[in-house]
């Protein structure tokens, strides 16, 4: 843990740079701020093996990749947050590079109480600006509805992404439909098992061919028996469009 800081410190320092930016990789369930509460997420995850061919010049390729990004977030109301990501990457040669920043406002309408039974639903928009080392549109809006169903014991949610570019070559196009899947099962007192899966079709109504559409599969923990409530993964690619291997962890810091 000291080792992803003193890193992170780094990287604050280092001059901005560009690749496919996986910098969050999580579903979204109904966990949102109380009201007045800020919050800090460390997302951290590295491609032990991936793609080293770029899509386009100057491209960073996930492979050998480590990315580190501080997710601030706020409560506005019962319903409603605010959020702001900082993503780095440190690539394949050692250079630190600054991913461009994010900003999202989440809305959470429907949800149980805390460790009650029952649906939850909302919304998700992030606008990003992002380095072009990343992206060729470098700038971009996504709309993340949050599906799902919990109890004590297991967790179901799906995330229907879709992602609209506001600049570049595809913009004015049909919005990206990434969607991904997430079940988790609570084997122990605070720690849960469960399956994450990630996939890419292409443009809405016009599916990529199918050897184009990457997909992964993670098998993650959770836990927050730890001094510090984390989340674990490990993603194995299911096709050759996707990174063969990902690891991925998230560190959650509450301040009320």
């Amino acid at each position: 843990m000291r080792t992803l800081l003193a890193a992170l410190l780094l990287s604050l320092l280092a001059p901005a740079a560009r690749a496919a930016l996986p910098d969050e990789i999580q579903v979204y369930t109904d966990d949102i701020n109380a009201p007045g509460e800020f919050g800090l997420e460390l997302h951290v995850n590295t491609t032990p093996s991936g793609r080293r061919t770029p899509d386009f010049p100057g491209e960073v390729t996930p492979h050998h990749g480590l990315r580190m990004t501080p997710e601030f977030s706020w409560g506005l109301t019962r319903t409603l947050e605010a959020g702001f990501y900082l993503p780095y990457t440190r690539d394949a040669e050692g250079r630190i590079l600054f991913g461009g920043p994010k900003a999202r406002l989440k809305w959470i309408p429907l949800k149980p109480e805390e460790g009650g039974t029952g649906w939850f639903a909302g919304l998700n928009g992030e606008y990003s600006w992002l380095n072009p080392n990343f992206e060729p549109e470098t700038r971009r809006f996504e709309l993340r509805p949050i599906l799902g169903w919990r109890n004590p014991d297991w967790l179901l949610a799906v995330n229907p992404v879709l992602s609209w570019p506001r600049n570049g070559p595809e913009h004015g196009g049909r919005p990206q439909f990434e969607p991904s899947f997430k079940a988790a099962r609570t084997v122990a007192p605070g720690i849960a098992l469960g399956l994450e899966y990630y996939t890419e079709l292409g443009p809405l109504g016009r599916p990529a061919p199918s050897a184009e559409r990457p997909q992964t599969l993670y098998f993650a923990l959770e836990t927050d028996r730890t001094p510090i409530p984390l989340h674990f993964g490990i993603g194995r690619g299911l096709n050759d469009a996707a990174d063969k291997w990902t690891v991925k962890a998230i560190f959650e810091f509450v301040f009320k």
